[in-house]
């Protein structure tokens, strides 16, 4: 069984989520990586938090995005973030966190998260234009595609039935 690690970082390249996760499989979406229930991962370096919900990701191998599928009970089912392209290495998956992110909740409820902190880190960090748009784009995007279009449909399922 192959283990990646995960690592998000921000713009400056300082360590934002990072975590292990097992390698499920890849498809026309992307490369998809899961975690069973009780599960850690953790933010820079503050303590460890145990995910108590088994837990799938996407990996696009193009996109601007990473894609997070929880299971029940979390209330949150879809929780994408505005990434750059994601560097792919045999056991270690990087990218950087643009700050938005897109959310769908159990109950259908949808909505674009952290606007504030892309608009303060495009200061800050001196995100290029053409950064600052991709990120946009995506995120408008996602708000449409993630009720109308797979993988965020069904195709998560069943990755999710691997790890539970």
């Amino acid at each position: 069984m192959r283990n990646v690690r995960v690592v998000y970082r921000k713009y400056d390249e300082k360590l934002h989520w990072h975590q292990w996760m097992r390698y499920l499989g890849e498809d026309q979406y992307g490369v998809w990586l899961g975690a069973p229930p009780n599960s850690v991962s953790q933010r820079g370096d503050e303590p460890v938090v145990t995910q108590e919900q088994a837990h799938v990701q996407l990996f696009p191998r193009d996109g601007w995005f990473t894609a997070l599928f929880n299971d029940e009970p979390r209330s949150t089912e879809v929780y994408i973030d505005v990434t750059t392209p994601v560097e792919f290495g045999d056991d270690l998956f990087t990218m950087i966190d643009l700050d938005l992110d897109v959310v769908r909740k159990r109950d259908g409820s949808i909505y674009v998260d952290d606007e504030d902190e892309f608009a303060e880190h495009q200061v800050k960090y001196g995100y290029p234009a053409d950064v600052i748009d991709r990120a946009q784009a995506t995120a408008d995007w996602l708000v449409t595609a993630v009720v109308t279009e797979e993988p965020f449909l069904t195709v998560f399922k069943t990755y999710l039935d691997k790890v539970r």
